[in-house]
């Protein structure tokens, strides 16, 4: 009876008895350094804290800006009550024709010989993956892609799972905060013949350090003489100098030069449609045929990876730059933006040079271009400026200038003064 009574027992033992998890091996990823730093700002309830993490705009008054030409463009949308259908998988065709017109230009051959080949994509890093992807696939002369040192962080995992290997060329001077320009055409010129090769088209992340346009010129001239592929990342067009023609210059002298690119466009920093996810990814080609080949290619990538793209995002971009009115108030807007923070720039320089005279070198605040800029204020200084001073920035000394206004710039300086001399 003993006996029974135990084996009738037995399931519910088992039952109670902790089981081990499918996933039990999965290790615990490390954590997002900018998440980090956010989540380190949200914490801190002293008065005078300040983001200089965050990859977003922030206006005058620190706060989240939406563009005056986007709430005009989404009640134009509202007013002409579309439909919410699938797109195609390559995008809504307007909007990717309009994308790839602001990139090249009106006047590019190319895109007047109907041989650009363009997909909407998921913002930025969508169009780098299905890049990344359709290269590891279709790129004949190589499976290496080489990126500056340093570049954005998602670019090297993002071409890692895409099945290129990754290596890497010269790009920032740490000694004199600016670019390494021997370094990177020694490192050019030594990649093996055909390699591919990522490059910022402006306000490169996260130096905001640019090859001059005679510099890039030169570099035109080296990713010719070796056989380079450049697949040019631009998610920053009319956001670095506030002139969009400016800053498609590399891209467009590029293609003038007759080099065959590959190209990545985000709408998240110069139209602020962050959430919305807005890109595009194209690839120049030889005629309108291959055109249509690369198009199917492109297309059977995209479609088992998100089928189609998201849809209100595509139409307000497309309603901005199809509609004259609109796009002169949102160049208008992108050349405000840009101007706001090449003011902060001046006016850190003139703080830390003249007002405080902090130790040190500081020119190269104003002269690097866009959202970011490397301080040169090492892993200690950030680290005690984050402490005392409630400032949070990454901890190689990079800082979003969007991040700083007439309220805080002073106190930001100020703090940089202190933790220079050792004095915070």
């Amino acid at each position: 009876m003993l006996a029974i009574n135990a084996v009738r027992r037995a399931p519910a033992i088992l039952r109670n008895a902790a089981p081990l998890s499918t996933w039990s091996a999965v290790p615990a990823g490390p954590p997002d350094p900018i998440l980090g730093i956010t989540e380190a700002f949200k914490a801190d309830k002293d008065p005078r804290r300040i983001n200089l993490g965050v990859g977003a705009y922030r206006d005058e008054d620190g706060k989240p800006y939406v563009l005056n030409a986007v709430k005009k463009a989404e009640e134009k949308i509202a007013t002409a009550k579309l439909d919410k259908e699938y797109l195609p998988i390559t995008g809504l065709p307007g909007f990717t024709s309009n994308a790839a017109k602001l990139a090249y230009g009106a006047d590019s051959v190319p895109r007047n010989q109907n041989a650009i080949a363009v997909t909407q994509s998921i913002s930025g890093t969508g169009a780098l993956r299905i890049g990344g992807t359709f290269l590891a696939r279709h790129y004949p002369h190589s499976k290496t892609i080489y990126v500056p040192t340093p570049t954005w962080g998602n670019h090297i995992p993002l071409f890692k799972d895409s099945g290129l290997e990754v290596k890497y060329y010269r790009y920032f001077d740490k000694k004199t905060v600016g670019l390494d320009f021997e370094g990177l055409k020694e490192d050019l010129q030594n990649a093996p013949e055909g390699s591919i090769v990522l490059l910022h088209a402006c306000a490169h992340n996260p130096t905001g350090v640019d090859p001059t346009q005679s510099q890039w010129k030169d570099i035109s001239d080296i990713v010719a003489e070796k056989k380079l592929f450049p697949f040019f990342d631009m998610a920053y067009q009319g956001f670095a100098s506030g002139s969009t023609d400016r800053d498609a210059f590399a891209v467009r002298y590029f293609v003038s030069q007759g080099h065959q690119i590959a190209l990545s466009q985000s709408f998240a920093k110069n139209m602020g449609l962050y959430g919305e996810r807005v890109g595009a990814f194209s690839l120049t080609t030889a005629s309108e045929e291959e055109r249509k080949r690369v198009d199917s290619q492109l297309k059977i990538i995209v479609r088992p990876m998100y089928s189609n793209p998201p849809l209100h995002g595509a139409h307000i971009a497309n309603t901005i730059l199809s509609d004259p009115e609109l796009y002169q108030e949102w160049e208008g807007e992108v050349k405000g933006m840009a101007d706001r923070i090449i003011n902060m720039r001046e006016r850190l320089y003139q703080l830390l040079s003249n007002d405080f005279r902090t130790p040190g070198e500081w020119s190269h605040v104003k002269s690097q271009i866009g959202m970011f800029s490397f301080t040169g204020l090492n892993k200690e200084q950030c680290k005690v400026l984050a402490e005392k001073a409630h400032i949070y920035m990454t901890m190689d000394g990079r800082i979003s200038m969007a991040g700083l206004n007439g309220r805080n710039i002073e106190y930001f300086a100020k703090s940089v003064d202190a933790a220079v001399r050792g004095d915070l």
